[in-house]
Formats: C-alpha cells, sequence, structure tokens
C-alpha cells in the first residue's frame, strides 16, 4: 500500500499510519489466535491496533484485536469500534481487573509512564514494573511485544552510531532506571516461566501530530531558538514503528528477544531545524553548542530482520512542514527529547 503523496487532514494521515507494511501482510497470514493491546489509547496505539486488524482482515485471518485501556476520552473508544476493535474499559494496576482480560496469543504491551514522573516516582515505577507483572502472571502462554525505549541506554558518544541491543544499559533518571525495571520483569517472567517476549526499544516515532520533527516545527514557528545541545536525534515515521512492533511478535522468545525501534539516520538537529525552517518559510535561531554524545539507538537490526522504513526522512521532514504550517491538528505532547538529565 502507498501513502498518499500529502496528507491534507487526520483521516488520512490515521490511515497511512496504519497501512499495513509488506512485512505485516506477509506475517498476518501466518498469524494466528488473537491479539490483545494493552495501553491502546496512548500516541501510538489505536493505529497499531488498526493496523493489525487492516493485516489480518486482509489476510484473512480469523482472529479479534482487543483493545484496553482507561479510555479517559470516549471518543478514542468510539473510533477504534468504528475500525472493528473490541475494547475493554479498566485500570491495568488493578490485578483483579488484570485477570478478568480475555487471554490471547499475541500481546502488545504499550502501557506505562513518562511524562510526570519527576514528582510522581512512586507511580513511574508502579506503572513500569508492577503493571508488567501482573500482565507476564496472566499472559504467561502468550507472545509478548512489550514497549521499552532507547533511554534504558543512556548517553552514548555520537561517533560509535548509537547503542546497540547487546549494550550494557546505563540508566540516567527515574525514569529510565523504572523502563529497565519494567525489562529485567518482563525478562524474570520469560525466563522463570517461559514466556516469549520481544523487548522493544523505541527511539522515536513520529507522525504530524507529535513526535521530534513537529516539537522543532512549532518552536521554529513560534520564533523560539533551538537549543542543540541535544545535537542529535533518531526519528522513525510511525507507520514502520507499528510495523517493527507487530512483526517483532514472531520473534518473541526465553530468554527475552531485544529489538531497537530507530530510523537508519543520526540526525543533526541544527540541519533538521534549517530543512524545516526553509520549507516553512521562517527563520531559526540556535542556542547551545553539541554535546558529543546524545540518547541514540542504532536501529539496523530492526531493518535486517523487517525491511527499510518505507518513508523516508526528507518525506518526513516535507509531511511535518506542510502539517505545522497549515495549523494541522497536534496532541500537544511534546517528545522532551532534548532532556539530557533524565528528569521528565
Amino acid at each position: 500500500m502507498s501513502e498518499p503523496r500529502r496528507i491534507e487532514n487526520v483521516n488520512q494521515l490515521e490511515d497511512a499510519l496504519s497501512a499495513p507494511t509488506p512485512a505485516i501482510s506477509e506475517l498476518a497470514g501466518r498469524l494466528d489466535g488473537d491479539l490483545i493491546v494493552l495501553g491502546v489509547a496512548g500516541k501510538m496505539g489505536p493505529t497499531l491496533a488498526r493496523m493489525a486488524r487492516r493485516a489480518m482482515d486482509e489476510a484473512g485471518a480469523k482472529g479479534r484485536v482487543i483493545g484496553v485501556s482507561r479510555f479517559s476520552q470516549p471518543s478514542d473508544r468510539q473510533k477504534l469500534a468504528d475500525w472493528n476493535i473490541e475494547t475493554i474499559a479498566g485500570d491495568l494496576l488493578d490485578p483483579a481487573f488484570v485477570a478478568s482480560l480475555p487471554k490471547a496469543k499475541h500481546v502488545v504491551f504499550m502501557a506505562g509512564m513518562k511524562f510526570g514522573a519527576t514528582g510522581n516516582e512512586s507511580l513511574t515505577w508502579a506503572m513500569n514494573t508492577l503493571l508488567p507483572a501482573n500482565v507476564c502472571q496472566h499472559y504467561k502462554d502468550s507472545h509478548i511485544a512489550a514497549f521499552s525505549t532507547g533511554n534504558v541506554y543512556g548517553m552514548s558518544p555520537i561517533a560509535l552510531g548509537g547503542s546497540v541491543e547487546t549494550d550494557a544499559p546505563d540508566p540516567q533518571g527515574e525514569y529510565a532506571m523504572s523502563c529497565l525495571g519494567r525489562e529485567r520483569t518482563f525478562e524474570h517472567y520469560s525466563r522463570s516461566q517461559g514466556t516469549k517476549v520481544s523487548l522493544l526499544r523505541l527511539n522515536y516515532a513520529c507522525e504530524l501530530r507529535y513526535g521530534v520533527l513537529v516539537d522543532l516545527a512549532q518552536k521554529i514557528c513560534q520564533g523560539q531558538p533551538i537549543d542543540v545541545s541535544m545535537g542529535v536525534a533518531n526519528v522513525i515515521w510511525q507507520r514502520d514503528a507499528n510495523a517493527y512492533a507487530l512483526a517483532s511478535l514472531a520473534h518473541a522468545d526465553s530468554p527475552a528477544f531485544a529489538l531497537n525501534i530507530a530510523g537508519p539516520e543520526q540526525l543533526s538537529v541544527r540541519r533538521v531545524c534549517q530543512q524545516l525552517a526553509d520549507r516553512m518559510g521562517k527563520e531559526v535561531t540556535f542556542t547551545g553548542e553539541e554535546a558529543n554524545e546524545a540518547i541514540l539507538s542504532n536501529g539496523q537490526k530492526g531493518h535486517r530482520l523487517f525491511g527499510y522504513p518505507t518513508t523516508t526522512i526528507n518525506e518526513l521532514i516535507d509531511h511535518v512542514a506542510c502539517w505545522v504550517k497549515q495549523g494541522g491538528e497536534l496532541l500537544g505532547k511534546p517528545t522532551k527529547f532534548e532532556v539530557r538529565d533524565g528528569k521528565f
């Protein structure tokens, strides 16, 4: 499936983000059983669940796709229903609620807490470590794709080309430490009860309503200077991130299988801002100096397994610049990718 040359509205955007890639279309033909997405109402969850549903429908697979969340916004639940995705509302921190959920052969774990972690550390740790334990106990016989973050690696020298899956974690700040705790919880149950798990270290998914490029484009439009201390970043189109996450279910293993989800480039923040500014007809100014280290992940393992990203960085910059310039809908959820002290 090809994406539209220009994305004009949210419906078209969500259709593009959920279009199955060739790798997912091939996988869906072999995907037997139900899929449940825990924490489905976040930034990525709806289009990931819809991609799975579309791929399974195209392949003639009979499994259910179920999305679970608190659904604080009823419109999120209705949107999923319109896409033929079943929904269940409840608090995943409640062990009794988790125990009541239907069993499924495939689980995508997207629940967690990042923003607001500083000052609310106890809830952050509960969301990122206790909740996975509840899930692993209930879904011990399932294949689980569990979202994590490249923040577990800590800063990496830019010259090394980004952290790889075998690098030792060195998390900075309680959020990143709790995310490593989440990984360790999944690893424990993977080893102790044989649950097949893939750990997905993501840096950074981007669409047109949020993401690193959207953060930068907004600041440029508002005439704010760009701090380039975090001088390099990873960006991957959310359609590709969705596809890699779903495809990883076929590689879930015991012990757990780790996978970086990242774009192929180490993007210069300064240069990307200049490209965005040129496309939007704006001026851009900078503060700070590029450090020699950054939060960077090397995504080559995923590219080898699942194919190169379908959308290039130049295409993504074009889409973002056009969307932000024309006043397209935004989620108002900055990535805070520039944070260097681990305090979110």
